[in-house]
Parts: structure tokens; C-alpha cells; sequence
């Protein structure tokens, strides 16, 4: 029962990131009208940085797809881990609005992590 539970929070989480990383690239979800300032200007600054935003939506994509298939996960978890901090931070410094979803966001891939620590012990053996 806990892989499947786990098999369909990672589908959900990693087809998210999917989803993220290709409106990165094509731009076809509408942005919110009514965006506090500060988070209106760290985007501002972060589209001026014009590798930075394809190399997060790379980063989304690749990784989301990898957390999609079983034997991929691992991977997928440490390339969506950066972007995760990312969007913890975000959401704890600039705008908490959305403070509740990154951290459930966070916690699936912490479940996702666990599982698979095996897989890291070399990294850090």
C-alpha cells in the first residue's frame, strides 16, 4: 500500500514539475493579476539573468520526468532538490501566500529521498 501511495504522489509531483518546467518554455498557464511587489520584482530580476530561468525550467522538466518513472527517481529527487529550496525559500521570505503547498511539495520529496536512500549512501560514503 505505501508504494502505491508513494508511486502516486510521485506521478502527481513529478508531472507537476513537468508542467512547470514546459510553461517556462511556452508560456500558455496566465500569471496571477495581483502579485505582491516584491515578489513582482525578484521575477523582474530573474528574468534579467537570461540563462537562469531555461536552466530552471531544464531543471524541472528532466526532473520531473525522471521522479515519473520508479527507476529514474532518485536522480529526478536531486535535480528537483536545488529548485525545491528554491521555492521554500520563496515561499518563507518573499510571499508565504503559497508557503502551504511547498511544503507539502517538500515533503513528498522528502518521502521520495527516504525511499531512495540507499541510492545516495555513495555519494556521501
Amino acid at each position: 500500500m505505501k508504494k502505491k501511495i508513494l508511486f502516486v504522489l510521485a506521478l502527481l509531483f513529478g508531472l507537476m514539475f513537468t508542467n512547470a518546467g514546459l510553461d517556462k518554455f511556452f508560456h500558455y498557464m496566465p500569471m496571477p493579476e495581483e502579485m505582491p511587489e516584491e515578489l513582482v520584482s525578484d521575477f523582474q530580476a530573474f528574468m534579467e539573468i537570461a540563462w537562469l530561468l531555461p536552466l530552471v525550467a531544464l531543471a524541472e522538466l528532466v526532473g520531473g520526468i525522471l521522479i515519473i518513472i520508479p527507476k529514474t527517481r532518485a536522480l529526478g529527487a536531486l535535480i528537483i532538490l536545488p529548485v525545491m529550496v528554491g521555492i521554500l525559500l520563496v515561499n518563507t521570505v518573499v510571499n508565504t501566500s503559497g508557503l502551504i503547498i511547498a511544503l507539502v511539495l517538500a515533503a513528498i520529496l522528502g518521502w521520495i529521498m527516504y525511499e531512495n536512500r540507499d541510492k545516495y549512501r555513495p555519494i556521501f560514503g
